[in-house]
């Protein structure tokens, strides 16, 4: 018998976008304070390195808590 080591639900998922979508928040917010002029490009390069950031913070948290 194959057993799950997780299971998705309704509640997980949404606080897995939670936290993603804060992760990515709080890293785009970090990335236009660190630039110095703000057009089109930057905010789309700003936009897709946050959300690396995002997947790879809640990939660490996930293994240091084991959840």
């Amino acid at each position: 018998m194959v057993r799950r080591r997780w299971r998705s639900n309704g509640r997980t998922t949404l606080l897995a976008t939670a936290e993603l979508f804060g992760w990515w928040a709080a890293l785009g917010v970090l990335w236009l304070v660190f630039i110095s002029t703000v057009d089109t490009l930057e905010l789309a390069i700003g936009a897709a390195v946050a959300c690396l950031g995002a997947l790879a913070a809640r990939a660490a948290r996930r293994a240091v808590t084991g959840r």
